[in-house]
């Protein structure tokens, strides 16, 4: 049992000196040790922004891209972007295609780091003063950083080009701005190989739902039979920002009710990519089987963009590369054979938002995954349940983070107690098991022996001290992944120096607490006989604390609050159990 401890007390501080190592070299700009370099011309081709829009502009899904010829053979088109505000978002929407090229969120800041010390006289990144006078960007070309990320809509079909994501629109007059009304709309025109389409996108006031409604009308002689498509284009970045220690999930992600929630890489379609080109097929997989239900999305942390098709219609999800470091999920979506003259209407929406769990929950079935619990999920979710109570009850994220712990506390006291009980056991009768190390420290098959009959004839269980850990260990990782993925305690303060619980510590106050408390705890902790071992507890402190320098402070403060419930809790269970009888002669 002994020989055990030890060995995981090396492998838990291997593995925190490997992290340690791992964050500073991402912080002194070299590449994470956990996520290979992108290839040099990966990252040329990244910086070329408007490159890459025009590719992503020019791939229809499921189609040839022959739209862009029609287009030019064209009278010139003088391309303009419209600018749609309301009370939450501003859109730019370009009338060459149609596409929504930028959002931006005005009720969230980048926030970014809060920084350490003035921003520790510039010499790591993580700890630089973040900027709270810019609103957090969705939908976005920058040049500066290789960011691609658009939403694109259109039509292709067997007869020939059709208005798509590259053709020319004519913008209807009407207001830009959500003034007294509750929504504001922007009407779009095009019109090529015999097929009208009308955009309509409809803005409302405090949503981040957009209605996106496509009339096709055949204004041609013969029937056709277009197909819808809605998709999402997405450098294989990671965002700015991102690190071992705050590291988070971006890339497609998509669901439907037979094959529920699917997360998917950058790096995975890359590989499918590659291998097409290899085998001379299109570089276009599926990844869903047809569905008249579910949604597409961009993930990343705390915010989302999803497109949600018109349900009751049966739909295929596609992936596919655009270009180099340019990705797309598409829902493509037939729309039958429409007559001359007729008209078929299609009705999606378009959630670009924050990850807030009413706002996803009332938006469509199943989004509410994208706010990744990880493997713990079943508990996660709970737990954020009542969490979000105790907050609407207090009013603040800190208080509410305190509260939930004495609640743990309170609920986990009984299998505390016998813990400590069983350390407290184990505490005096370790001189009599040094003896028996010294007396068959040749013979390991002995001394194991001779220490299980010990335990035995003083009525010890070797793992009544663990068990109380292990039983509680999925409810602190689930609390971790639900502090780590709510964006209601992103930006929200709680007392004095902590003005955002998801942002590291900028005094690092906490994790000098969390280390002092944990030296106590330890401390009153049965010493392990072994001196080796021994230390090692010690410095555990240490290097926890370290690494909290980068975690979120709402995390954190949890980990102190336990701490110092648990030196209160170990003191109240003494003082109630008493000390065990001394080990018999």
């Amino acid at each position: 049992m002994d020989i055990n401890k030890r060995t995981i007390l090396w492998i838990v501080f291997a593995v925190s000196l490997v992290v340690l190592w791992n964050n500073w070299q991402v912080s002194t700009g070299h590449p994470s040790m956990f996520a290979p370099a992108p290839p040099a011309a990966k990252v040329a081709e990244a910086k070329k922004a408007d490159a890459a829009a025009s590719a992503a502009a020019s791939a229809v899904p499921g189609a040839a891209a022959t739209a862009g010829a029609t287009a030019a053979d064209a009278a010139p088109f003088k391309a303009e972007r419209i600018t749609i505000t309301t009370d939450v978002v501003r859109a730019d929407i370009d009338t060459q295609g149609g596409v929504i090229k930028r959002l931006e969120l005005l009720k969230f800041k980048e926030n970014g780091h809060p920084g350490w010390f003035g921003g520790c006289g510039g010499l790591f990144k993580w700890c630089e003063p973040g900027d709270n006078t810019k609103n957090v960007v969705l939908f976005d070309v920058d040049a500066g950083i290789g960011k691609t990320y658009l939403a694109q809509t259109g039509l292709y079909g067997p007869s020939g080009a059709l208005p798509n994501h590259t053709s020319p629109f004519v913008a209807k007059p009407g207001p830009r701005m959500l003034d007294n009304g509750n929504q504001v709309q922007l009407v779009l025109e095009s019109e090529e190989g015999g097929v009208k389409l009308t955009k309509t996108f409809t803005f409302k006031r405090n949503d981040y739902v957009i209605d996106v409604r496509h009339d096709v009308t055949n204004v041609g002689a013969a029937p056709v039979s277009p197909t819808l498509y809605l998709r999402l284009a997405h450098d294989g970045n990671k965002p700015a920002g991102d690190s071992f220690f705050n590291s988070s999930y971006t890339g497609p992600t998509l669901y439907t009710e037979e094959k529920h929630y699917e997360k998917l890489k950058f790096d995975t379609l890359e590989k499918e990519a590659a291998e097409a080109a290899k085998t001379g097929k299109p570089v276009v997989q599926d990844h869903a089987t047809k569905a008249d239900n579910g949604w597409i999305a961009i993930s990343q942390h705390f915010f989302v963009s999803a497109f949600i098709p018109q349900p009751k219609l049966m739909h295929e999800i596609e992936t596919s590369k655009i270009d180099t470091n340019v990705y797309g999920i598409a829902v493509k979506q037939p729309l039958g054979t429409i007559a001359p003259g007729a008209t078929v209407s299609n009705d999606a929406k378009l959630f670009s938002g924050p990850q807030e769990a009413k706002l996803l929950e009332q938006t469509a079935p199943g989004l509410i995954l994208v706010r990744d619990y990880g493997f713990l999920a079943m508990i996660a979710k709970p737990m954020f349940a009542v969490i979000n109570y105790i907050h609407s009850l207090l009013g603040n994220w800190g208080w509410t983070i305190i509260v939930f712990t004495i609640l743990i506390k309170l609920l986990f006291f009984p299998l505390s107690a016998a813990g400590y009980r069983s350390m407290a056991k184990v505490k005096l009768v370790t001189p009599k098991m040094q003896a028996i190390r010294e007396r068959y420290k040749g013979d390991p098959a002995k001394m194991n022996q001779a220490t299980m009959e010990l335990y035995k004839q003083e009525k010890i269980n070797p793992l009544g001290g663990c068990l109380p850990i292990l039983v509680q260990m999925p409810v602190f990782i689930s609390l971790y992944y639900v502090l780590q993925s709510a964006v209601e305690i992103r930006g929200a303060p709680w007392i004095g120096w902590i003005t955002d619980l998801a942002q590291h510590d900028p005094y690092a106050i906490l994790p000098v607490l969390y280390a002092i408390s944990m030296f106590i705890t330890t401390k009153l902790n049965p010493a392990p006989a072994d001196p080796m071992q021994a230390k090692m507890m010690l410095f555990m402190p240490l290097a926890f604390s370290v690494m909290f320098f980068f975690f979120p402070s709402g995390l954190v403060l949890y980990w102190v609050v336990n701490n110092v419930l648990s030196i209160a809790q170990q003191y109240v269970i003494s003082k109630k159990f008493g000390t065990p009888a001394p080990a018999k002669a």
